[in-house]
C-alpha cells in the first residue's frame, strides 16, 4: 500500500501505541480517521491531526465497532485501510481467572477486532489493507496470562482464515506481534498484577517498522529478541 493519500482508519488511536502508529501514518501522508471509546482522550487525539474524523466506539458492542467502519468511511470517502490498535489484559494464574475476565478479554481481544475487520471486508477495494495488533503471546503463550494469550490466539487464528478468503480480492491481511513495548499497558490490567517485566521496546520504533510493513504488504511483524521487527511476505 501507497500511505500517502491512503484513507485508514486507527481503531485505539488514543492510546500509546495507537498514537504512536497514528503519528507515523500521518508523518508518511496517509489520511487518518481516529476511533477511541474515551470522548475527552478521543478530542485530545483529534487536535494533533486536524480536519481526521473521530468517531466513539466500545469494544464490548460490536455493533458499534461496525458502525465505526462506516462512519470512517463516510467522513474520509471511503477507507483504503484499517488498523485496530486497542485491547486488554490480564494476569494470574489460570485456575483463579474469573470468568467474567476471561470473557472481557476474548470480547475485546478478538470479538470487537473481528467485527470491525468484517465491516472493512465489505468495504475496501482492491488494495486495502487490515492490520491488528496481536503480540508475542499469539504464538507463544505464556503463564500466568492464559487468557489473554488465548484471546491474542484467537484474534490471530482469525486473521489467518480471513486472510485466505481476502486475498482473492486483492485485500492484505497483516498480524503485528511485538514483544512487550513500554506503553503502560501491563500497569492498565483488569485482572490481577503484572510480574517484574523487563525493559519495554520503543512503541514508535515499532509503529515505523508497522507502516513500514503496510507499505510493503507484508503479512505478519514479528519482533526479534534483541527488540528488531522482521516483516514476513508469507505468513507461517
Amino acid at each position: 500500500m501507497n500511505l500517502n493519500g491512503a484513507r485508514v482508519l486507527v481503531a485505539g488511536a488514543t492510546g500509546v501505541l495507537g498514537g504512536a502508529l497514528t503519528a507515523e501514518l500521518t508523518a508518511r501522508g496517509a489520511l487518518p480517521a481516529l476511533a477511541g471509546r474515551d470522548p475527552d482522550r478521543l478530542a485530545r487525539a483529534a487536535r494533533a491531526h486536524p480536519g481526521a474524523p473521530t468517531v466513539l466506539f466500545d469494544a464490548y458492542d460490536p455493533a458499534s465497532c461496525a458502525r465505526a467502519v462506516h462512519s470512517a468511511a463516510a467522513g474520509l470517502g471511503g477507507l483504503d485501510g484499517v488498523v485496530v490498535a486497542f485491547g486488554a489484559v490480564a494476569f494470574g494464574p489460570a485456575a483463579a481467572t474469573g470468568d467474567e475476565v476471561a470473557e472481557y478479554l476474548m470480547a475485546v481481544n478478538a470479538l470487537a477486532p473481528a467485527a470491525f475487520f468484517r465491516a472493512a471486508l465489505n468495504v475496501l477495494g482492491p488494495g486495502g489493507i487490515i492490520a491488528a495488533l496481536t503480540g508475542v503471546v499469539a504464538e507463544h503463550p505464556q503463564a500466568g496470562m492464559a487468557d489473554y494469550s488465548a484471546s491474542k490466539a484467537a484474534l490471530s487464528a482469525w486473521l489467518t482464515a480471513a486472510r485466505r478468503e481476502a486475498r482473492p480480492a486483492g485485500i492484505t491481511v497483516l498480524d503485528l506481534r511485538p514483544g512487550h513495548l513500554d506503553t503502560g499497558f501491563a500497569d492498565r490490567a483488569v485482572g490481577g498484577t503484572a510480574p517484574p517485566l523487563p525493559a519495554g521496546g520503543d512503541p514508535r520504533r515499532f509503529a515505523a517498522a508497522a507502516a513500514d510493513a503496510l507499505e510493503s504488504d507484508a503479512q505478519v511483524l514479528r519482533t526479534r529478541p534483541d527488540g528488531t521487527p522482521v516483516a514476513e511476505q508469507q505468513a507461517r
